[in-house]
């Protein structure tokens, strides 16, 4: 998903317009398709919609890597469809998996998904990076990629299974009808305790989306100001500090979703209120040390990747468990665009423009000022402050997704107990109508296929 080392040779070139053009056409394409998709994953076959959408954003990816740079522009537009292929497995894939798995399992299952969040950006990095240093070319780091989606698409096809909606909640029952999109999103947006855990969501976007650009930009200031290394002055640098921070992503997300689990699990026997209060706790937590890193980069760039380290792995503590909090209060036939509307929202507002306000900001901060190597460094963590008072946030709305989310569960848990419960009547009365009908075209002598013409349509 995430090839962020690669883009540095591309920075250099027509850097506002890649910002600008690139961050509006996936906007528009993650805007249009996430309800798209989430209205088809409450509907229809959903392991196919989603390896559909793996093997679109697989091939848009590898072709986008063949664009020259005379067809500029449709290389911009090819990045930006990239939007609907995650906005096609990020809405159905915890939906399949909420209806394998219930309470525990859920979120352990939910938790090694999720993993693939952090882990894959992470990993986006060292084979960005990896790619483009042994073949030379940046490229590259689009053509490695494709390969692996390609192949998980085919596997999902082939092996992943299609549960009934519900299956596991109803515990045998199943729900009849979905209802329509305009009552969905009404019923979403009354639910206090989706609302204000999808704001909490793209606070934690917000954040990983400008730490990933920034972050190690950020470093690399940090180690000229301590004279480590001498400013770069070529076209094309060799800098580390993705490297290394790629690894810590990697290694942060898996303690992170790990040690959300198991610390859920554990204050479930505590309070009911567990899941929304351990990630507010997370993201609290997290916001202190992602501001002390600001404070000690200057001196010590361990120091820096030591508040890294432990900042990163509280903020990742919440992925799944933000996952799970939906299935709890959004009945089955809702949840693939429940999931769909928090995605497209934590993008929206999340790390779809915290990268480019990060940059606005300290670029406004550096003109108003001599561009002395110190001061280069100073703007962007000053920038960069912004984020840890969007987490601080973020904390404080799951908060108060906590003061709602035992009313929403048990709204959640009426819904579908009714809706199990009318289907045995329903089936009944269907079956009484038939039976009417078949005695009526039976008075009347007409063939006796006229009856199950009828009982099936």
């Amino acid at each position: 998903k995430s090839n962020i080392s690669a883009l540095s040779p591309l920075q250099r070139h027509k850097t506002e317009s890649i910002k600008n053009s690139g961050l509006f056409f996936f906007i528009c394409s993650f805007m249009v398709a996430a309800p798209i998709f989430g209205y088809l994953g409450d509907r229809f076959n959903r392991k196919v919609i989603l390896s559909g959408g793996i093997f679109f954003w697989s091939i848009v990816t590898l072709s986008s890597s063949f664009i020259s740079k005379e067809n500029y522009w449709l290389f911009v537009l090819s990045r930006g469809l990239v939007g609907i292929g995650e906005s096609s497995y990020s809405s159905i894939s915890p939906t399949i998996i909420g209806d394998l798995f219930t309470n525990n399992s859920r979120t352990t299952m939910l938790s090694i998904f999720y993993l693939a969040i952090p882990l894959g950006s992470g990993l986006g990095y060292i084979l960005g990076y990896t790619a483009k240093k042994a073949a030379g070319d940046w490229h590259w780091a689009l053509r490695v990629s494709p390969v692996l989606g390609i192949t998980v698409g085919t596997l999902i096809l082939l092996f992943v299974p299609e549960p009934k909606r519900g299956s596991v909640d109803q515990m045998g029952g199943r729900i009849k009808a979905n209802t329509s999109w305009l009552c969905d999103m009404k019923a979403l947006a009354k639910n206090r305790s989706y609302v204000f855990s999808s704001l909490a969501s793209a606070a934690v976007s917000f954040a990983t989306g400008a730490f990933g650009l920034w972050i190690p930009m950020y470093l690399a200031r940090a180690q000229v100001v301590q004279k480590t290394p001498e400013a770069c002055t070529k076209a094309s640098c060799s800098n580390t500090n993705s490297l290394i921070f790629g690894a810590i992503t990697c290694v942060t997300g898996l303690l992170g979703v790990v040690i959300g689990a198991a610390t859920t699990r554990l204050c479930r026997q505590k309070t009911e209120r567990a899941d929304p209060l351990v990630c507010a706790v997370s993201m609290l937590g997290s916001a202190i040390f992602i501001c002390l890193i600001f404070v000690v980069a200057k001196k010590s760039i361990i120091g820096a990747y030591v508040c890294i380290f432990i900042g990163e792995t509280l903020l990742f503590l919440n992925w799944a468990i933000t996952a799970d909090i939906l299935m709890f209060v959004i009945i089955p036939t809702r949840r693939a665009t429940a999931v769909a509307i928090q995605s497209f929202t934590s993008h929206l507002l999340g790390d779809a423009g915290s990268p480019y306000l990060i940059g606005l900001i300290s670029e406004a901060l550096q003109k108003n000022y001599t561009m002395s190597a110190l001061w280069r460094f100073l703007s962007l963590g000053y920038a960069l402050m912004l984020c840890p008072f969007i987490i601080i946030l973020g904390g404080m709305f799951f908060l108060a997704t906590a003061l709602f989310f035992l009313d929403d569960r048990e709204k959640a848990e009426k819904q579908k107990s009714q809706s199990a419960e009318s289907g045995p009547e329903l089936t009944q009365a269907v079956l009484t109508v038939t039976l009417v009908k078949c005695a009526y075209l039976d008075f009347y002598q007409l063939p006796p296929y006229s009856c199950i013409h009828i009982f099936l349509f």
